[in-house]
């Protein structure tokens, strides 16, 4: 009798194992952070450490919001067949030509990458990965991982303002030389001026003196 329960007890325990939903290490590169400028490419890349389970296949879901309080919307995902759905907006073919999701490494990188990059692609990027496999003739979700990363999109006109401003800079940097040159040459003048009205006054008193000696 103990015997049958204490099997029946590790039964239980394996199965209620088997159905319980673990976490899954899950890492979008770049992170926190992505940046490019507005008409590049830029690709996500969605890192996953270890699987539970040798045997199972992973389904990769990339879904994207504008804010972290908006509702996420779902993208593109990859069935644990490795087929490639789009969703809502995304599935239009002017979208598609845009948005590619690559598996690389064996099935543990997930590549989104997004082509002629637009000011409206600016915004939160969410992969989502969830580990199944097969569990009495039934696809079970074995884990469970999520990860998150930020895209900012540079426009032309911010990218030159720095740009603009060093310019300004350097144009400000030469009137103020073309300033101190104007000074320079002016006090020059004043100088070689002053300095002949001394020699005029100084010859002119020199031939008044002769005057009188010749006289006397």
């Amino acid at each position: 009798m103990n015997i049958f329960l204490l099997v029946s007890v590790i039964l239980l325990t394996e199965t209620f194992a088997g159905a319980v939903c673990e976490a899954l290490n899950v890492t979008v590169i770049p992170m926190p952070t992505a940046k490019c400028s507005e008409g590049e490419n830029v690709t996500l890349e969605c890192h996953i450490s270890q699987k539970r389970r040798s045997t199972s296949l992973i389904t990769v879901r990339w879904l994207f919001s504008l804010s972290p309080g908006e509702e996420d919307s779902l993208m593109v995902k990859m069935n644990k067949f490795g087929e490639v759905q789009y969703y809502g907006n995304y599935s239009l073919q002017i979208h598609r030509q845009r948005l590619q999701l690559l598996r690389e490494a064996g099935g543990l990188v997930y590549k989104l990458l997004l082509l002629n990059v637009r000011q409206s692609d600016q915004g939160y990027y969410i992969c989502k990965v969830q580990e199944v496999g097969k569990h009495k003739n039934k696809w079970t979700a074995w884990s469970n991982g999520t990860a998150t990363t930020i895209l900012k999109v540079i426009s032309p006109t911010t990218s030159n303002v720095p740009t603009s401003r060093k310019k300004a800079g350097e144009i400000w940097k030469l009137f103020e030389d073309l300033y101190l040159c104007s000074v320079l040459v002016c006090s020059f003048g004043i100088i070689c001026v002053l300095l002949f009205t001394l020699i005029i006054i100084c010859q002119t008193l020199f031939n008044r003196r002769r005057s009188k000696a010749a006289r006397c």
